[in-house]
């Protein structure tokens, strides 16, 4: 099962490697991680999508909660959460093609971020079933190239991840 892991930790160098190190060493496989520092410039927060059994995400949990830069970690996946992820998508848009692309962006709520005569940059945000669905709606030959930041995700309503 996909899990959402919410890592708050003290900001300092070497920290992201640690975190890293335990899943390697372990070799539990990170899908996305995400990292910045938050409202607290002394602390960081690091979101990492991962897949395991419950009895996995409670290993990497306490493996996580020994570490002497993290503070608290939270699997989000046990309530209710929002979750997003950023996308640029460069693609080839010359005549008839551009004003589908258009309307296929505008379908998804995405943005036209850069325009020349021979392509479209575009902006999404959403979860990564709708990232991965509008690359899917889009011709694969048309696709120049794709950056994604993976997910970042924050609880819903009164819960949060603070010291």
């Amino acid at each position: 099962m996909r899990h959402i892991i919410s890592v708050l930790l003290e900001n300092e160098p070497g920290a992201l490697s640690r975190v890293v190190g335990l899943f390697s060493a372990r070799a539990y496989n990170i899908e996305t991680l995400t990292v910045a520092p938050t409202e607290d410039k002394t602390l960081s927060r690091m979101t990492i999508v991962t897949s395991g059994s419950d009895d996995v995400i409670e290993q990497i949990t306490k493996h996580l909660n020994r570490l002497i830069e993290v503070v608290k970690v939270v699997d989000l996946t046990d309530g209710a959460h929002i979750e997003r992820e950023l996308m640029l998508v460069k693609v080839r848009a010359v005549g008839k093609e551009r004003e589908e692309i258009k309307r296929t962006c505008d379908i998804f709520r995405g943005h036209v971020i850069d325009v020349t005569d021979k392509s479209y940059t575009i902006e999404l945000t959403g979860d990564n079933t709708k990232l991965d669905a509008f690359l899917e709606a889009m011709d694969a030959s048309a696709i120049l190239e794709t950056v994604r930041t993976g997910s970042s995700g924050i609880g819903r309503g009164e819960r949060i991840l603070r010291l």
